[in-house]
């Protein structure tokens, strides 16, 4: 694996690191911490001399370049919450991932959805994953689920990828609760813990890659195409009732998609 240098501007010791387990600890639960990983030395120096609004969100001239902004970035204080500033996400990252996940009634039949953009545009959608005696967390965490898998898949091939999700619930129990129900062997005093078939290996896969993913809440039905996609997606799921992953095969008429029944 080629080296990285790591800028940490904001966190318990600021500078330029090539260790991850050192900046992990700089801004592990660090408040606002602010860091991102570079190819080349010259790119970090040059980086850490300026503020970290010029660099984190931006594209470098290594592909491999993280894009993450905290250890947490996931829409515990980060949300996407406007189209402008979506379409902003949309030409930052070469591929965004929106999920979804619908249950009707909840409890009862559930299903998950993902929209990827390539590029900023609409390249494939997905659903499945139905569940006749489900619940919407499961739903959600479902399509969480599939989506860092896919985010797996870009990273190795060096490209820059966001997850946008709506369900807070779903990016708390993969991004930061998991940790503490993990030093406790997944367990916790008020109870048993749900959906820990799904969080397990969701939080792994973050884990895994979380230096070089961005993981952000994303405002539901507001009009965000992308998240209105995978929420057609998910009620598709249901609809048909499949129970595996697949592929859209219909055309990408997003009028057409978008008027399919809504969650």
């Amino acid at each position: 694996m080629a080296k990285k240098f790591y800028v940490v501007w904001a966190g318990r010791e600021t500078g330029i690191f090539t260790s991850w387990d050192v900046t992990k600890r700089s801004v592990d639960k660090y408040p606002q911490a602010k860091y991102k990983s570079f190819a080349t030395e010259a790119e970090a120096k040059a980086a850490f001399a300026q503020s970290p609004a010029s660099s984190i969100g931006k594209s470098t001239s290594a592909k491999t370049t993280s894009r993450s902004s905290t250890v947490k970035p996931a829409g515990a204080s980060t949300s996407t919450k406007s189209l402008g500033a979506n379409q902003a996400v949309l030409s930052q990252f070469d591929v965004v991932i929106y999920t979804d996940g619908g249950c009707e009634p909840n409890p009862g039949k559930a299903g998950s959805g993902m929209a990827i953009y390539r590029k900023g545009e609409l390249s494939e959608l997905w659903f499945g994953l139905f569940n006749p005696n489900g619940t919407n967390n499961t739903a959600e965490l479902n399509a969480l689920h599939q989506a860092l898998l896919v985010a797996k898949k870009v990273l190795d091939a060096g490209e820059t990828v966001q997850i946008m999700s709506d369900s807070q619930y779903s990016i708390k129990c993969v991004c930061e609760w998991a940790y503490g129900w993990k030093a406790k062997n997944w367990t916790r005093k008020s109870g048993e813990i749900a959906n820990l078939e799904i969080i397990k290996p969701a939080h792994a896969l973050y884990e895994a890659m979380k230096a070089d993913l961005v993981l952000q809440h994303v405002a539901a039905h507001i009009g965000i195409e992308g998240n209105e996609l995978a929420d057609r997606m998910s009620i598709h799921a249901i609809d048909q009732q499949h129970k595996g992953f697949s592929q859209f095969s219909a055309p990408l008429d997003i009028s057409k998609i978008l008027a399919l029944r809504t969650g």
